[in-house]
């Protein structure tokens, strides 16, 4: 995966070209200092909202009373914008939204009516993080000097859409070799039963918009199939271990193996076929310290140990002080 894959993967670069067939979105540019802004650890959330004074920044009994940010103008503009796609929106920056996030939102949804819905999600986000600061970090090319990138905030016209509806789809040597269940995570059962009607409805959408259009010739892209079978692009994303793979391995989309075998037939699709096979949300472990993620799965063994030796000196401690003498 070279470095300008990585940038012609940017919303900014792909939506012009199939705006007819995505959801309907705003871009604007993101000024230096709320970039600032959203890579500085200790600042509160923007003013002017029930979560102005929720504060990021460790206790200290020495720190002075900080206030929160103000950008009036680009608050206007965000305001302006979301007015405009009907009052809520999905956002993201130039690559990735705040899925990892969702959980400190009020509603558990990236759902956001005002800029600080939006910055509560980014500043909690390590997927906004990595576009800020590390977009071309797994790229082959690391000799090579990193393009320059103009931030953008994208609004996107928020939908409600069924997770059983998404699929993400690989395209190499602009073919589509590969159809994977997006939410692998559960089972939904109607997948199977459609399968037939999903790949032809998938392969009929790639064949008369998206092949030979976009920017690659290997690139992934997101579709969501409505209840009418309308298949809508949601996403654009590089070809490579930088996005996730889903149902599929790396290995196996671009070595070749049962993925190749199968293009005689069209591409390879997958879903999760049973209960049985249903797996927690890898967004999971950016809800609580990774540590704890490692203690309950058993991955860190000298952790668990540091953590039955804290936990024995604790009972220890407690046991003296009760028998101390009164």
């Amino acid at each position: 995966m070279k470095k300008e894959q990585v940038v012609n993967c940017q919303f900014s670069v792909w939506y012009p070209i199939f705006k007819q067939h995505t959801i309907k979105s705003l871009i604007l540019p993101l000024p230096q200092n709320v970039i600032e802004y959203l890579l500085d650890d200790g600042t509160l959330v923007v003013s002017g909202s029930l979560m102005s004074t929720f504060t990021l920044r460790p206790y200290d009994e020495t720190t002075s009373t900080v206030t929160a940010p103000e950008f009036p103008e680009f608050t206007s503009k965000v305001l302006e914008a979301i007015n405009a796609l009907g009052g809520r929106v999905f956002p993201k920056l130039n690559w990735s939204a705040p899925r990892d996030a969702n959980w400190i939102a009020l509603n558990s949804s990236l759902q956001c009516d005002s800029l600080s819905d939006i910055f509560l999600l980014f500043k909690s986000s390590d997927f906004i993080t990595h576009d800020l600061t590390q977009p071309f970090l797994v790229c082959s090319d690391q000799d090579s000097p990193d393009p320059v990138v103009n931030y953008e905030l994208v609004l996107r016209k928020w939908s409600e859409l069924i997770p059983g509806g998404e699929f993400r789809c690989f395209v190499k040597e602009n073919k589509l070799i590969a159809i994977s269940q997006r939410d692998y995570t559960q089972h939904y059962q109607h997948l199977l039963k459609q399968e037939e009607h999903i790949l032809h409805a998938v392969q009929e959408f790639f064949s008369q918009h998206i092949q030979y259009k976009f920017l690659d010739e290997d690139f992934v892209f997101d579709v969501y199939r409505d209840s009418q079978g309308r298949v809508w692009l949601i996403d654009v994303n590089p070809f490579g271990e930088v996005t996730e793979s889903l149902l599929f391995s790396w290995e196996e989309l671009t070595s070749g193996g049962e993925v190749a075998q199968q293009q005689q037939d069209g591409p390879a699709f997958r879903c999760t076929t049973s209960e049985v096979t249903v797996q927690p949300s890898p967004c999971l472990s950016y809800r609580i310290p990774r540590d704890f993620v490692d203690l309950s799965s058993g991955e860190d063994a000298y952790k668990l140990i540091d953590f039955l030796k804290l936990k024995k000196s604790q009972q220890e401690d407690s046991e003296e002080e009760e028998n101390a003498p009164q």
